[in-house]
């Protein structure tokens, strides 16, 4: 069984924690965990980007000069794309960078990824972070003991609560987010995946049905 190394929110270890066998033990799909990841790269793209076309540049409707007795090459307008200021050729107009992946193909993605950290030892258990008020510095000191920081780390919480979320923020290379919203991509990014007890539920109710 799948195990991770526990910690109480001042840092100091509690054992060990038991990972659910159906997140934390599947079969690794590599294939699958890159098609994700392509596409959360690609589905992030805005696709806004346009250039001008020789027919969308204003002006060269007049032929700069006549076609014989100049000496120079000829030329029927200023906007041809061989000119400064001209149009450009064969340049990026607006598209939909979006792919589509299976919800089938996406859930056996984070199974994936989610096992193959858990087997690197990458997954890092707190029994909870409940913070009568925003404690950054404790938070920072919690990393510390860990080994979670500063390196890139995700934080899952089962919930929003405020005063966690803001202790966590402002920390350089913690990203937060919510056990129903973790994707592929998440668990890939980062060098360090901290879950509290109860995100770690939460992760099981929502993604391993």
């Amino acid at each position: 069984m799948a195990t991770a190394i526990c910690f109480d929110k001042d840092g100091t270890k509690a054992g060990t924690v038991d990972l659910p066998k159906s997140l934390f033990e599947a079969e690794v799909n590599q294939f699958a965990v890159h098609e994700c990841v392509v596409a959360y790269l690609a589905n992030q793209r805005q696709g806004t980007v346009n250039t001008k076309e020789r027919s969308d540049v204003r002006g060269g409707g007049k032929k700069p000069w006549r076609q014989k007795g100049t000496g120079r090459a000829r030329a029927g307008t200023i906007r041809s794309p061989l000119w400064r200021g001209g149009g450009v050729v064969f340049g990026p107009h607006p598209r939909d960078h979006r792919l589509k992946v299976n919800k089938k193909v996406k859930k056996v993605a984070l199974r994936s990824s989610l096992t193959a950290r858990a087997l690197d030892g990458d997954i890092l258990v707190v029994k909870s972070l409940e913070y009568a008020a925003p404690k950054t510095k404790t938070f920072v000191t919690l990393l510390k003991s860990m080994e979670a920081g500063p390196r890139k780390t995700l934080l899952v919480l089962d919930k929003a609560d405020a005063n966690a979320v803001k202790s966590a923020r402002n920390v350089a290379g913690v990203r937060i987010t919510l056990a129903e919203n973790v994707t592929t991509y998440d668990v890939v990014w980062a060098d360090k995946i901290v879950f509290t007890n109860a995100s770690i539920k939460r992760m099981e109710e929502v993604h391993a049905s």
